[in-house]
C-alpha cells in the first residue's frame, strides 16, 4: 500500500504541475491579446472547488477590454488535471449559450486568426519549453554520469523478453543499424529496441548480429526496462554478526564463486545462493590479488549479510558537469532527442500490440520509482512533459492540435469554419477521446489482475 500511495502521489504532482503549466501557456497567450479568461483551475471542480478567488475589478474599468481581475482562479477537489476556459471559445467546456450572443470584443472568437492559432499553441509550447528547463536542470544539479562500455568487463544483463530474440547476459552493445552505440547517449536503449539489427560483443571477443522483430518495444512494457549493466560482487560492508562476516570475509573482498559455482556478477551469486540457502558451503574470494577460500553458512533466505560497492566504484565512470550557461544546450539536446524518439516510436500504436500496450494512469503511475527520488522524478517528470505536448499537437477535435487544424484551414483558405461544425467536431473528439480514456485505463486494469 505504501508503494501505491507514493507512485500515486508522485503521479499526482507530476500531472497537477505539468497541467497547470499548459493551461498556463493559453492563459498568458490570451492575456497577451487581450482576450478574457473566465476561470483559470488546477484540478477539475465538478459541482464545487476546494478553493476559489475572484479579484475585485478596478473602479471605472473598460466593459469593453479585459484584464487578469476578471478570472476566476481556483483549485478543483478531483486532482487529475486542471482547465484554462477561454472567453467566445467552443472548448470541453461546450457552453453553447454563450456562442448565442453577441460577440464581445475581448472573445477568442472576434480575434485575428493568427492570434487564435497561438493561444492554442501556447500550452503545447509552454510543455516543451518546460521539459527543456528541466533538464537542463538536471544537467546543471547533478551532470551526466555515465560507464563507457568498454569499461563494462561483464556486460550486461537483458531481461527475458529481449534473451528470447537473441540476446545474453553479458552482452556488450556495439552498433544498432550499423550506427555505434554510445553510453554518454541515454537513448541507447531506446535505439535498440527501435533497430532492425543489433550487434554485440560476446564472451568478450565474438561480434554477434541479433534480430530485432517488428514492435519488439512492446514486449519491453511488461519488463520496465530492457538491460542494465552486471554488477561484479564486491563487499562494500559487512553486517555484524552475519555468515559474510562469521566466515572471515572482509570489507573489499571479490566474491567469484559459491561452492563450484562461478558468480561474475551479482545476477548469478544470486542464484547460486539460493541453491545453498541454510547449508554449510564454501565460497572464493579475491583479497589483494590472491585467491582464499572460506567455509560459510548462507541464512535461510539465501543471504550473506553484505552490502555491495556501487557500480560506479567497480567500474570505470565518467562524469560530465554542466555549468549554468552549458545546461541549456545540454536540455535542448535532451529535450529534441526524447520528442523524436517519442514521435518515432508512435506509429507502433496503430499495431496491435500497440494498442494493446496502451495504458492510463496506472501505467504512467508506474513509471515513477517505488521510493521518492528527485531524480528520477524530475526525468520522468520531464519525458512526460515532451509526451502531453506532442499528444495535444495531434489533429483530433477536443485536443489543442483539433483546434490548430480548424485555425491553420482558416488561415489558408481565409474562410472560418462554423460554429456548427466546430461544436459537432468537439463532440466527436471529446467521445472519441473518452473512449480511449476507457479503453487505455481498462488496459491497466486487465494487466492488474489478469496478467
Amino acid at each position: 500500500m505504501e508503494i501505491f500511495l507514493i507512485k500515486a502521489l508522485q503521479l499526482i504532482v507530476a500531472l497537477a504541475f505539468l497541467v497547470i503549466i499548459h493551461e498556463f501557456g493559453h492563459f498568458i497567450f490570451a492575456r497577451i491579446f487581450g482576450i478574457k479568461v473566465e476561470k483559470f483551475y488546477m484540478f477539475f471542480d465538478p459541482y464545487f472547488s476546494l478553493f476559489k478567488w475572484k479579484p475585485k475589478q478596478k473602479p471605472n474599468a473598460d466593459p469593453n477590454k479585459s484584464s487578469w481581475r476578471d478570472t476566476e482562479y481556483g483549485i478543483g477537489w478531483i486532482p487529475l488535471g486542471g482547465y484554462c476556459k477561454i472567453a467566445g471559445m467552443i472548448d470541453e467546456s461546450m457552453d453553447t449559450e454563450q456562442m448565442k450572443e453577441e460577440p464581445k470584443p475581448w472573445e477568442f472568437r472576434t480575434k485575428p486568426a493568427y492570434q487564435r492559432l497561438l493561444v492554442m499553441l501556447g500550452g503545447v509550447l509552454f510543455n516543451f519549453i518546460l521539459a527543456i528547463l528541466i533538464y537542463a536542470g538536471i544537467a546543471m544539479h547533478w551532470g551526466s554520469q555515465y560507464i563507457p562500455f568498454d569499461a563494462a568487463t561483464e556486460g550486461f544483463d537483458f531481461v527475458p523478453a529481449a534473451q528470447k530474440v537473441g540476446f545474453r547476459n553479458g552482452d556488450i552493445p556495439l552498433m544498432a543499424d550499423g550506427e555505434k552505440l554510445d553510453a554518454s547517449q541515454g537513448d541507447y536503449p531506446f535505439k535498440m529496441a527501435e533497430a532492425k539489427t543489433v550487434t554485440v560483443l560476446r564472451n568478450k571477443k565474438d561480434t554477434v548480429d541479433i534480430a530485432i522483430p517488428e514492435n519488439f518495444i512492446f514486449r519491453l512494457n511488461d519488463e520496465k526496462g530492457f538491460l542494465g549493466y552486471r554488477l561484479p560482487v564486491y563487499i562494500d560492508r559487512l553486517v555484524p554478526g552475519e555468515a559474510a562476516a562469521k566466515a572471515g570475509m572482509l570489507e573489499g573482498d571479490h566474491i567469484i564463486a559459491i561452492d563450484t559455482i562461478a558468480t561474475p556478477t551479482y545476477t548469478e551469486l544470486t542464484a547460486a545462493l539460493q541453491t545453498v540457502a541454510g547449508k554449510k558451503t564454501t565460497v572464493m574470494v579475491e583479497r589483494d590479488g590472491k585467491i582464499v577460500i572460506l567455509n560459510v553458512t548462507p541464512n535461510e533466505y539465501g543471504k550473506l549479510g553484505f552490502q555491495l560497492r556501487p557500480i560506479t566504484a567497480v567500474y570505470p565512470t565518467v562524469t560530465i558537469n554542466y555549468g549554468f550557461f552549458e545546461s541549456f544546450p545540454k536540455g535542448w539536446e535532451i529535450g529534441t532527442t526524447t520528442l523524436s524518439n517519442y514521435v518515432g516510436s508512435m506509429k507502433h500504436v496503430f499495431s496491435s500490440e500497440g494498442a494493446e500496450s496502451l495504458g492510463g494512469f496506472g501505467a504512467i503511475g508506474n513509471m515513477f520509482p517505488e521510493k521518492w527520488n528527485w531524480l528520477s522524478f524530475w526525468e520522468i517528470t520531464a519525458f512526460l512533459s515532451v509526451a502531453l505536448a506532442f499528444m495535444n499537437i495531434i489533429p483530433i477535435p477536443g485536443l489543442d492540435g483539433g483546434h490548430v487544424m480548424f485555425l491553420l484551414w482558416e488561415v489558408i483558405t481565409r474562410r472560418k469554419v462554423s460554429e456548427k461544425v466546430l461544436i459537432a467536431a468537439q463532440y466527436v473528439g471529446m467521445i472519441f477521446l473518452l473512449l480511449l480514456l476507457v479503453y487505455a485505463n481498462g488496459n491497466d486494469i486487465f494487466r492488474a489482475f489478469f496478467k
